[in-house]
């Protein structure tokens, strides 16, 4: 690898890197799994991976989850 390579090199990884420490912290990221499901990265090590039926399920019960949430609040743990 010629001098000149090695430096283009670096300052694509320092681009690269700027770009990465600029994400929002705690941002969530949507993308489509090879699989074909919907992934959400951002919400602990792993992303949380479904289905798109399973997707629309869960947000028509968020009414109910959130409720659950408020009625149990007292007994739930958050995670920092």
């Amino acid at each position: 690898m010629s001098e000149s390579e090695m430096q283009a090199e670096l300052e694509r990884l320092r681009a690269e890197n700027a770009r990465l420490k600029g994400k929002e912290k705690g941002g969530l990221t949507l993308k489509v799994s090879e699989k074909g499901a919907v992934s959400v990265y951002g919400m602990g090590r792993f992303p949380v991976t479904l289905y798109k039926e399973q997707w629309l399920r869960l947000l028509a019960a968020a009414p109910e989850i959130e409720a659950f949430i408020r009625e149990n609040e007292p007994h739930l743990k958050t995670k920092e």
